[in-house]
């Protein structure tokens, strides 16, 4: 009797010490838990207070110079969220800034020139601090982008029908041309579109493919980059609508949906990309109007953006003077229309949604103005937000986030 008591005290012995086991085990699986619920709770809060309303931003306007006393091709604004509004912070001294693009590192700006492109720090404050001027080797491009290494600099001329590839340094600055390629052929339209006219210059979004979308041409040709040598192969052709006149490209974020819009037939196309053995496909799988039914005469598609949510697809249209929304289905890549409304100037040769999908600005080249307004996606509407902002024939609008090292604004 005594050895059985002896056995089942040492059995509860055991017994008590695996449960000990147990409940330390179980409170360090709590407390671990607890951190992660802490941690998850940390991060939802930051991202609750890191929205586009409690965010600064910056806007950079680029403007042309010729036939204007003022030599400022760039304007930097200070964005209020809230009102929908900007106020200018300074200007950047350089001749005809047709167009701007921002590194995807968000470290460097880069302008067309009459000298060919120039380089830019974003520093304090988003302003800029200049870096260097290099020649593209031929007449005023029209377009530039980079790739998404930021290792090259893309840029495509309007007036010769040319495409220039430069390397990009370490530090930013624009190196030696890596390549140079002119386009040839006639159009089918006599004067505008009788000859090579490179209207934009975009990658992929898998940094393999080079698209250049040429107006004079009615297509857009695909080139497969080289990326030790940075030079160009041709390796297919997007070939739009006789008389069309494509423009401007955007891809979707996924890089699956490729968007070319066209100036002469006032349309946008949407094409499926993807890669078959190596080799890029683009399949045409819609084709929208840029302009309601009633529009006026001599109208021109012009600017193409994205928001900055990747949710909406944004157009304007020279001559109607207007600007046209789309949401855009994330699975299928579709686009449907939201409202297409007059944005009182001449020539929005671009606009854009602000970052909190609840403003637009249009910029309008030959009233020389910036035009505001509050949106109302769901219902379709635009009003216009205060008066308009005098601006020297602007051509296009980026706006750019502030990091916590330069939004000393």
């Amino acid at each position: 009797m005594t050895a059985d008591k002896t056995v089942k005290a040492e059995e509860t012995k055991k017994i008590v010490k695996e449960a000990a086991k147990v409940q330390k085990k179980s409170a360090k699986v709590l407390q671990a838990t607890k951190k992660k619920d802490e941690v998850s709770l940390s991060k939802s809060k930051k991202s609750e207070t890191s929205s586009p309303e409690s965010d600064k931003y910056v806007a950079y306007v680029s403007s042309y110079t010729i036939g204007n006393k003022d030599t400022n091709g760039i304007r930097v604004y200070d964005v209020d969220m809230k009102k929908g509004r900007m106020t200018e912070k300074s200007k950047i001294n350089i001749t005809n800034s047709s167009y701007v693009t921002i590194s995807h590192n968000q470290k460097y700006l880069y302008s067309i020139t009459d000298f060919g492109v120039e380089s830019y720090k974003i520093i304090e404050g988003g302003n800029l601090k200049q870096m260097n001027t290099a020649s593209i080797n031929g007449m005023r491009g029209c377009y530039l982008s980079t790739d998404y290494d930021d290792k090259f600099l893309f840029t495509g001329g309007y007036h010769d029908g040319k495409i220039t590839v430069m390397r990009l340094n370490k530090d930013g600055s624009i190196g030696e041309i890596t390549d140079e390629i002119y386009h040839k052929g006639l159009g089918v339209v006599a004067e505008r579109n009788n000859r090579p006219h490179v209207s934009c210059v975009k990658m992929t979004r898998d940094n393999k493919y080079l698209c250049a979308a040429d107006l004079g041409m009615d297509h857009t040709n695909v080139y497969q980059l080289d990326h030790k040598s940075g030079r160009l192969k041709e390796i297919d052709i997007i070939r739009s609508d006789e008389q069309s006149a494509p423009r401007h490209i955007k891809i979707s974020k996924d890089g699956q949906y490729i968007y070319i819009v066209h100036e002469l037939k006032n349309s946008i196309d949407v094409y499926h990309y993807y890669e078959n053995n190596g080799i890029p496909e683009f399949e045409r799988i819609q084709t929208v109007p840029t302009l309601n039914d009633y529009h006026a005469n001599g109208s021109a598609s012009s600017a193409l953006n994205f928001s900055a949510d990747f949710k909406y697809l944004i157009s304007s249209n020279a001559g109607d003077n207007s600007v046209v929304i789309f949401n855009i289905d994330q699975k299928t890549g579709m686009l449907g229309k939201i409202c297409c409304l007059p944005i009182s100037g001449d020539y929005p040769k671009d606009a854009q949604l602000f970052p909190d999908n609840r403003h637009l600005v249009s910029c309008n080249n030959e009233s020389n103005t910036m035009t505001f307004f509050t949106v109302d996606l769901k219902e379709g509407l635009i009003v216009m937000n205060g008066p308009a902002i005098e601006v020297p024939q602007p051509n296009c609008i980026i706006f750019h986030k502030l990091t916590e090292k330069n939004n000393q604004l």
